[in-house]
């Protein structure tokens, strides 16, 4: 038995023998290349979920729900919504954008442990900041909904009066409860999704990040 395990040393001595032995240049180089993608791939996903709602803007379908929520009057409401966000989404795709040209920059371990850092929380952020936009978005319409006109809000529905079970009142706020509950189980839906595509390339920094700390040590 000892023979044996002398003999499987020797044999994985002399594998690990003809290994490439990698230096700290090597390795700091493909942990670098790595999060460099990564960044990357973080930029080139928040530009598509940026124009995807435009693109689906020129569906028929999603015209149709502009001109509901126009005949109930919340057409001023719906184009804050659109609008109102504009300006910061383009500052964090920017921000990601910076990002990426600073992860590029190959410099010392240390300096891209704080450039992962940074990423991270700006990541982070924005997702804090989509998920509320989207659920505020829910919110207000809902809101908007619930005060409307109640003449208006027939005609949206394409009914008549006579043909409603229960007082208008009634139905605009069952409506607008709906609505919050649509959007807080779309909200938790759309933060999935967000855990599965940049929580995994959160992830993948993070394991990047705990390699160039073993590389510093």
């Amino acid at each position: 038995m000892m023979d044996e395990l002398e003999l499987l040393k020797k044999d994985w001595k002399s594998r690990e023998s003809k290994l490439p032995k990698l230096s700290y240049d090597d390795l700091y180089g493909m942990i670098w290349k790595r999060s460099s993608s990564i960044v990357k791939w973080i930029f080139i996903i928040s530009v598509i979920e940026f124009v995807l709602p435009h693109v689906l803007y020129l569906l028929p379908v999603a015209r149709e729900g502009m001109e509901f929520y126009e005949t109930l009057g919340l057409k001023n409401i719906m184009w804050g919504i659109t609008v109102a966000p504009y300006p910061i989404v383009i500052y964090f795709i920017y921000q990601f954008y910076q990002r990426y040209r600073e992860i590029s920059a190959r410099d010392n371990a240390r300096d891209l442990m704080h450039k992962i850092i940074r990423t991270r929380k700006t990541v982070k952020n924005y997702i804090i900041f989509a998920l509320s936009v989207f659920l505020i978005s829910f919110l207000l319409i809902a809101v908007g909904i619930a005060f409307s006109d109640g003449d208006t809000f027939v005609h949206a529905l394409n009914m008549e009066k006579k043909a409603l079970e229960q007082p208008i009142d009634n139905l605009k706020w069952v409506v607008a409860g709906i609505l919050i509950a649509m959007g807080i189980l779309c909200t938790a839906f759309l933060g999935l999704i967000y855990f599965l595509i940049y929580g995994l390339l959160l992830r993948k920094l993070d394991k990047n990040y705990s390699e160039l700390k073993r590389l510093e040590i």
